[in-house]
């Protein structure tokens, strides 16, 4: 397959991603050929870990492309969909509990698909370029591919901080939320990977000190909004707009149904912090966005039309709690790993 290069070099299976006009963007094809290779590498034992990386500077995975779901979904297909997230996130859910080390190399946009292919590994590389963020919210979705577990694990709310506005992570603030591991310089990337090829040995490459993290001189602040206002929508965007001004813009941008059911799921997550728990309250969300949600809008104002004007089911605040619960409700068929 030309959009990804699968193949063994020493001890290590390496899976590079071959789309960089497209920002390297998952199709379904590549999610079914890394399920099937790390399926296969999973008992062979000329395997000794597993290597992503992707070619090109702007991105490693700015996330899924999602043009299929946008002509499913407007001819009425939801099936399409439902079963695409159900694979995706099965694929996630296998990345996180694999049994042998996984080294990702993050550069550029890691977004969306891209964080739940390289942000489970058991080695995240971050380089001068990473961006790292969970844009969901601007196209009428909720941060998904097991990014709501990571999102709940942050420190001092930052998770509800980064689901709601999609704010992006340089390396060091992608290292202290928990999105990475280890910063190293971009130019010793190629030399590395040929290492862990030789050698087969996962202990963390050689690494830097990470560059500043700018959000963690905010937590305290951002802590003390989400703590005060819980899920009141505008009052965390009046509170932001006095500490974050940028983030109370993204509060108006997005959509209040995916930003009031992030918290939510944000919550339920935290209560049971599990990968499995994580994909089936995002699954619930995402198998009802396109018949009850604002995802096929979102993809219409961010991608068809390009309007950067979505129009909305509510505005901010007018998402009632009944409302939330119905999007997250038990489904009669539920996502299992």
């Amino acid at each position: 397959m030309s959009d990804i290069d699968i193949r063994v070099r020493g001890h290590a299976g390496r899976i590079t991603l071959k789309r960089p006009k497209a920002l390297n963007a998952l199709t379904y094809d590549m999610l079914r050929a890394i399920e099937a290779a790390v399926d296969a590498w999973r008992a062979d034992t000329a395997v000794a870990l597993v290597v992503f990386d992707a070619e090109g500077d702007k991105a490693f995975c700015a996330g899924g492309d999602i043009a299929d779901l946008y002509r499913t979904g407007m001819a009425g297909d939801f099936a399409y969909g439902q079963q695409f997230w159900r694979d995706e996130y099965r694929l996630n859910a296998k990345l996180a509990g694999y049994s042998k080390p996984i080294v990702s190399f993050l550069q550029g946009f890691t977004m969306g698909g891209g964080v739940g292919i390289g942000c489970h590994a058991s080695h995240r590389i971050v380089g001068e370029t990473s961006r790292i963020a969970m844009p969901e919210c601007g196209i009428g979705l909720v941060p998904d591919v097991g990014g709501s577990l990571l999102l709940a694990r942050a420190p001092a709310r930052l998770g509800e901080y980064l689901g709601i506005t999609g704010t992006r992570m340089g390396p060091g603030d992608a290292i202290h939320v928990g999105f990475a591991d280890h910063y190293l310089p971009e130019a010793h990337w190629p030399d590395t990977i040929a290492a862990l090829c030789d050698t087969g040995n996962a202990p963390a490459p050689a690494s830097e000190p990470p560059p500043e993290a700018p959000l963690a001189e905010k937590g305290a602040a951002i802590a003390e909004i989400f703590e005060t206002h819980g899920r009141d929508l505008p009052a965390i965007r009046d509170a932001l707009a006095k500490i974050d001004p940028d983030a109370a813009k993204a509060l108006d941008r997005n959509a209040p149904l995916s930003m009031a059911c992030t918290l939510e799921i944000l919550a339920r997550v935290r209560a049971a912090p599990t990968m499995a728990n994580a994909l089936g309250q995002e699954y619930r969300f995402t198998a009802r966005a396109m018949e009850h949600g604002d995802f096929l809008e979102g993809i219409r104002a961010a991608i068809i039309d390009k309007d950067r004007n979505p129009r909305w089911k509510h505005v901010l605040g007018g998402v009632t709690e009944a409302q939330v619960h119905a999007m997250l409700a038990p489904l009669e068929k539920e996502f299992a790993p």
